[in-house]
């Protein structure tokens, strides 16, 4: 059988940025700063720190080997007692993430290449202990569903010549206890205070996914506030 061609840099859709927050991103990135991104759904988060790991990883004169994408397992975090080995644990929850890796090549068989190739893993909060992560870009995505502990756990676990992308939005944690919802905003301020880190909070006009999405989100939120 015929051997899979390895994914190369000219291979990657070129993006360019759509908003002013997301061109601080890319200027953010390129001055070599660990990122969180924070904010509105439909912003091109977890889509932009994609492209920029696969962009930076498949660059020759680096030395990043491979994006690291670990999710936290909400609402089935304690995925040990789940049947099955650890590829069937974790597979429902890569779907999101082989749609972006297979957009932004234009094909369809993109995500098992990079896996093939070991230019991607992917891996829950449930398997992180007891690992190093070196010679990667590392992205965090739905953040606000770790907590406190699972974030601390994952940034102790960046080892040499790492990059490392937070990606959350505070309004959509699937947590129910205020203890674990505060968690994130916890871990966020300690990561403001480090000269390592920028933030990027992203807001309703940038939102880019739909004009439906936008609208919804906005009168979703307004009508919070009013509450409040």
């Amino acid at each position: 059988m015929k051997r899979p061609s390895k994914l190369r840099l000219e291979h990657l859709t070129e993006l360019n940025p759509l908003t002013k927050n997301q061109e601080k991103v890319f200027k953010s990135y390129k001055a070599n700063k660990n990122l969180v991104l924070s904010g509105s759904a439909g912003t091109g988060k977890t889509f932009l720190a994609l492209y920029l790991g696969l962009k930076d990883v498949l660059t020759k004169d680096n030395q990043l080997e491979k994006v690291v994408l670990i999710r936290s397992a909400l609402p089935t975090r304690d995925m040990g007692f789940l049947p099955g080995e650890k590829e069937e644990k974790e597979a429902v929850y890569m779907d999101p993430y082989i749609s972006i890796v297979n957009e932004l090549f234009q094909e369809k068989e993109a995500w098992k290449k990079m896996i093939q190739f070991n230019n991607i893993d992917f891996m829950t909060t449930s398997f992180i202990r007891g690992i190093t992560l070196n010679d990667s870009v590392v992205i965090i995505d739905e953040a606000q569903n770790c907590n406190f502990h699972e974030l601390c756990s994952i940034i102790t676990r960046i080892g040499k010549n790492c990059k490392v992308i937070f990606c959350g939005d505070y309004y959509q944690s699937d947590f129910v206890k205020q203890n674990d919802k505060s968690g994130l905003y916890a871990f966020i301020n300690i990561l403001n205070n480090m000269k390592s880190f920028d933030h990027v909070e992203f807001e309703w006009q940038d939102i880019v996914r739909s004009g439906l999405v936008k609208d919804f989100i906005m009168t979703k939120e307004m009508l919070e506030k009013n509450k409040s």
